[in-house]
């Protein structure tokens, strides 16, 4: 048959160990094609990349030509790769033999070119950055040199234009995590210590990440933790729910992170942002607890609570109302003065209790309890006398108590007005700063994303 017939004339007396040129200083010149089939992993932990690729070279063998009118017109011929002469070309990058399925042919043409057409799995080197983590593009090389020879033996060259390599998605599978943006490729000489040069064709793979699962599994419960945080200040500050709120949003955030930190990558050599991003929240949640906790004993009535400093009264219910434009600044304005003349009133009838004897708020029942008390000195009750004079004594200190209270009262209501400013001022400023952050980061992810 026609085939064995050539086959045994191109390997009768062909001799693989040697490059396959009759001039020695002819250069062999090799050319090389890639198409991305797909990503299958990307270990940022190892900083390894995992692809499969289809890589194709051919290359002109001087020993195995032929006259088709000799062999029925034929033009091309497959022979087994261990029989022929292969160049030793492989990627520098290389880490791990992937699981590569072997193909034992190669195509030769009557014009002496050699196909070598095989998929391979790569498993490769690569520095990736995963800063901007879920929104982040790895820019990955792939550097086809021989190991052997140099540029005057074996020479490197691209099989198709560099237009065709870059915007190549004809084979690529593009369901899984990552998404192709393009191949670049790149043709440069490399030396050792003015040794010989060799020749390098680098492919540039670079790939971006499909965000939507991140921003869905992590993103999005964390803004609606903070988002009920924020909903968490219009709760009353005097009541203890908020503190409660606070410390169940801070437990559930904790074990969100948890649940997420195998989800993140892990480097040695940085963080990404979206972990600085859950560590901010996290510390955002402290200060709102330490806050409201701060305004929560603010307010709390105590016994002993001294009255509020006039300074404070000037700079909360005065200053703050009208620079956070509170619409009742004129009741704290009002209670407030309501609070001095109460406080004006007591002195008065702890002075008028003073002056009179059985310690009455008015002359005329002092004049009725003298009265009282020359009529019964007259009838001569004394019995009558004593126990009147020890109701009037427990009115006296009930009435006492009763202002004392209210004064107490008083007190505790100053101090919740001042709570209450301080509360809207210090939400205001956490609002503003969440909305900072927030704004940040959304700008950061949205330029990485559309770049």
């Amino acid at each position: 048959p026609t085939l064995r017939r050539l086959s045994h004339y191109l390997l009768a007396h062909y001799q693989k160990g040697s490059r396959p040129v009759r001039d020695w200083r002819t250069t062999t010149n090799v050319a090389i094609d890639l198409m991305v089939y797909a990503i299958l992993s990307v270990d940022e932990k190892n900083q390894v990349l995992t692809t499969y690729i289809w890589y194709r070279q051919h290359w002109t063998d001087e020993f195995l030509k032929w006259d088709p009118a000799r062999f029925d017109n034929l033009t091309q011929i497959s022979l087994p790769v261990e029989s022929i002469w292969v160049p030793d070309i492989l990627i520098n990058e290389f880490v791990d033999v992937g699981k590569s399925p072997h193909v034992p042919y190669v195509y030769v043409s009557h014009h002496g070119e050699v196909q070598n057409l095989k998929p391979i799995q790569v498993m490769t080197a690569c520095s990736l950055d995963i800063y901007s983590f879920p929104f982040d593009v790895q820019n990955c090389s792939l550097t086809f040199t021989s190991w052997l020879h140099h540029i005057r033996d074996i020479n490197l060259s691209l099989w198709r234009q560099p237009e065709l390599v870059k915007f190549d998605r004809s084979v690529f599978m593009n369901q899984g995590e990552w998404e192709l943006l393009y191949v670049l490729s790149r043709f440069q000489e490399f030396s050792v210590k003015s040794s010989d040069s060799y020749a390098e064709m680098k492919f540039y793979v670079v790939i971006r990440r499909r965000p939507l699962f991140y921003t869905v599994s992590l993103l999005l419960p964390s803004i609606f933790l903070m988002v009920m945080d924020i909903v968490g200040f219009y709760l009353p500050p005097h009541s203890g729910e908020r503190v409660s709120f606070k410390i169940t949003l801070l437990l559930g955030y904790s074990v969100f992170l948890i649940i997420v930190s195998d989800t993140l990558p892990a480097t040695a050599v940085g963080t990404p942002l979206i972990g600085i991003y859950f560590v901010v929240c996290m510390a955002l949640l402290v200060i709102s607890l330490t806050e409201t906790i701060l305004i929560v004993r603010l307010v709390h009535k105590q016994d002993l609570q001294p009255h509020v400093p006039e300074w404070v009264k000037h700079l909360l219910l005065e200053r703050a109302t009208i620079l956070l434009c509170v619409r009742d600044r004129k009741k704290f304005s009002q209670s407030r003065m309501q609070s001095l003349d109460i406080s004006r009133q007591v002195e008065n009838n702890d002075s008028t209790a003073k002056l009179t004897p059985y310690g009455c708020e008015y002359p005329r029942e002092c004049g009725a309890v003298g009265g009282t008390r020359s009529t019964l000195a007259f009838s001569g009750r004394t019995d009558g006398f004593a126990a009147l004079q020890e109701v009037l004594r427990e009115t006296t200190a009930i009435r006492q108590l009763l202002e004392k209270r209210e004064e107490f009262r008083d007190v505790a209501r100053e101090w919740l007005q001042v709570g209450y400013v301080l509360d809207v001022l210090l939400f205001r400023v956490y609002l503003a700063a969440v909305l900072a952050y927030s704004i940040t980061l959304g700008t950061l992810w949205s330029v990485w994303r559309d770049a």
